[in-house]
């Protein structure tokens, strides 16, 4: 198993990757602590885990207040006597900005993702790394997406917000990595398996014209093989990521774009 025993926080864990990720790792044998906004689909998705025969914890927890996430950080290392793994999954929906020029766009409105996105990637990654650095072990790692390179329309904020987080990535690694702290990324692309994506769809398909089957067929035209990414494989990614496979890896964001984003 690749991440026996190992405590594994996930912010934003009731979300599709979120979730996928956490069953991923409880196969892996992972001790997870799930948290989420709403207790109630984490509670669901820790059930579901705990008879599958995996471990899961879960709280509800606002990945956007400080105080919270190093109280809850801290009663995890409390009871599990490590913190192993910080991933932090946290998607922020705001309709409003989704679909809307930029002439016709506020500075709030563009800066709500930007500011959303970073303060809750760097929060949760600051609370990590203050209880990994004495042990001089860890993972931190978070989810980006494609729009952070590469110019998209209609999207707003979330485009720079993603950049901002792969920036981010980076500085993390490079003041963690001496104390032997990974901080990584994953890109993935047009996940269709996802309600975000169905309502990015819902709101731009007015402005695109495009049906659900036509927006699903040009997300799939964009990558080599001419498929889409599987959740299941962004999950398994992630796994991998949080173990000491990966060792090799810090201070980058995994591109799981399928090709739309040659490196």
């Amino acid at each position: 198993m690749l991440l026996k025993n190992k405590a594994v926080v996930i912010y934003g864990a009731a979300g599709a990757i979120g979730s996928a990720s956490a069953h991923a790792m409880a196969r892996e044998g992972a001790r997870l602590f799930l948290t989420g906004r709403r207790r109630g689909p984490v509670e669901t998705l820790a059930r579901d885990i705990l008879a599958a025969g995996g471990t899961a914890e879960a709280a509800e927890l606002d990945a956007l207040d400080a105080e919270a996430v190093q109280a809850h950080l801290q009663s995890v290392v409390d009871r599990a006597g490590r913190l192993d793994v910080s991933f932090n999954a946290v998607g922020l929906r705001d309709a409003t900005t989704i679909g809307v020029p930029f002439t016709e766009l506020g500075v709030d409105e563009f800066l709500r993702p930007i500011v959303g996105y970073a303060t809750s990637w760097f929060t949760t990654a600051r609370a990590a790394g203050r209880h990994m650095i004495p042990s001089k072990a860890g993972v931190i790692m978070t989810v980006t997406a494609l729009p952070a390179r590469r110019g998209t329309p209609l999207n707003g904020g979330y485009g720079p917000a993603q950049a901002a987080k792969e920036a981010l990535t980076r500085d993390l690694s490079f003041a963690f990595a001496p104390h032997g702290i990974r901080v990584v990324g994953l890109r993935p692309h047009g996940l269709p398996e996802t309600r975000t994506m169905r309502a990015v769809f819902d709101v731009k398909s007015s402005t695109t014209g495009m049906t659900w089957e036509q927006f699903t067929g040009y997300l799939a035209g964009t990558t080599h093989p001419r498929r889409v990414m599987a959740l299941a494989e962004v999950a398994e990614m992630a796994a991998f990521l949080a173990s000491d496979r990966a060792s090799g890896l810090t201070g980058t964001t995994v591109n799981l774009t399928l090709g739309s984003l040659d490196d």
